[in-house]
């Protein structure tokens, strides 16, 4: 039972760590296309 449990949170752990460089590469991939793109000055 113990080890189904550790297995269950390791999995859920590196399902976390890859949600987070998911998200921190589309927020970094956003600002580079806001920080590359001309602005719209009509």
């Amino acid at each position: 039972m113990v080890k189904k449990l550790l297995i269950v949170a390791g999995v859920i752990g590196v399902a976390a760590l890859v949600a987070k460089k998911i998200k921190a590469s589309n927020d970094e991939r956003a600002l580079w296309h806001e920080a590359t793109t001309s602005p719209d000055l009509r």
